[in-house]
């Protein structure tokens, strides 16, 4: 997959670019519904013999406009995303940067200069997508614009699970309260994390538990504070792990930023300095302090034996 990407004023340039079926949305977490929306996409390049594509944007829209719940934080950061797309078999990212330029564009000049300046011949969306000044644009005049221009169009219907509309509002809530297995589902693929294994302050391995200590980048959204039974790509081999993600309350009292630390079990290597993959798998119990050590590690071992079990 080849990655463009474009500022508001260079998307005019692309005269070269071959013809493509593309799926036009922001895809945060690239869930079940999204899925849906690309693969009608690929569904249409190959019977047409065109590339397939997806358009989305970067940063999301809530952080240059300003609204009171701006996301700068994602389900799927921007490499995440990337490998998703690369991984379901697009031929071409373009990757918009969203200014308020761009938000400033009429729902025509958008299609101008993002559908015909992009040589999209076929066009995906999901069926509540908008574009254009305020969102005046949506699916009908989507239609409406493909009837004029050299483009046909598809809008995608919802995608439900137990009778709701599969979101990443939704899975962002699911995350957010701990609930982890409900997420993965309607993401249709693991939650993961990946980040640099760091030097922590080594205090685990005192205690029969070494961790791994993990470096979280911003732009992670992150699930709730507590203990969790992780799965752990290192050096392309998965172990199970238990994870535990907090601001570890018995040996510091002042942390603000939480710290991502991982007990890799049946595993005993130094990483220090390795990118390793966390996948999410099961919230176990909240994070609590302690009031000794014989206490914590008593229930490090009752989690040991929750997750092993997990993992049987």
């Amino acid at each position: 997959m080849q990655t463009i990407k474009l500022n508001y004023s260079e998307t005019m340039k692309l005269d070269d670019m071959p013809a493509v079926s593309a799926a036009i949305g922001f895809f945060d977490g690239i869930h079940r519904g999204h899925q849906e929306v690309i693969k009608h996409a690929i569904n249409a390049a190959q019977e047409n013999q065109l590339k397939s594509a997806v358009i989305t944007f970067h940063p999301h829209p809530s952080v240059v406009l300003g609204k009171a719940d701006t996301r700068e934080d994602y389900l799927t950061p921007l490499h995440e995303k990337e490998a998703i797309l690369e991984s379901m078999g697009i031929d071409y990212l373009y990757l918009i940067g969203f200014t308020k330029e761009l938000a400033g564009l009429s729902p025509e000049n958008f299609i101008e200069r993002f559908i015909n300046g992009l040589a999209v011949r076929h066009l995906v969306s999901g069926f509540d997508f908008t574009y254009g000044k305020k969102g005046a644009g949506n699916a009908d005049t989507l239609q409406k614009a493909a009837e004029q221009h050299d483009f046909t169009y598809e809008a995608v219907a919802k995608v439900e699970s137990a009778r709701e509309k599969i979101s990443s509002t939704k899975i962002r809530q699911l995350v957010a309260n701990g609930d982890i297995t409900d997420a993965v589902d309607l993401l249709g693929h693991p939650l993961t994390l990946t980040g640099e294994v760091i030097t922590g302050d080594q205090r685990g391995r005192t205690i029969g538990y070494p961790t791994a200590n993990i470096r979280i980048a911003e732009d992670y959204f992150l699930p709730k504070v507590g203990v969790y039974a992780v799965e752990v790509l290192v050096k392309g081999k998965t172990y199970a792990g238990m994870a535990n993600l907090g601001f570890k309350p018995t040996f510091q009292q002042d942390a603000v930023v939480p710290n991502l630390e991982v007990h890799i079990l049946d595993f005993d290597e130094q990483i220090y300095g390795e990118d390793v993959t966390v996948s999410w798998r099961k919230f176990i119990r909240e994070e609590v302090k302690f009031n000794g050590i014989d206490a914590l590690v008593a229930q490090l071992d009752r989690d040991k034996e929750q997750i092993s079990t997990y993992f049987a």
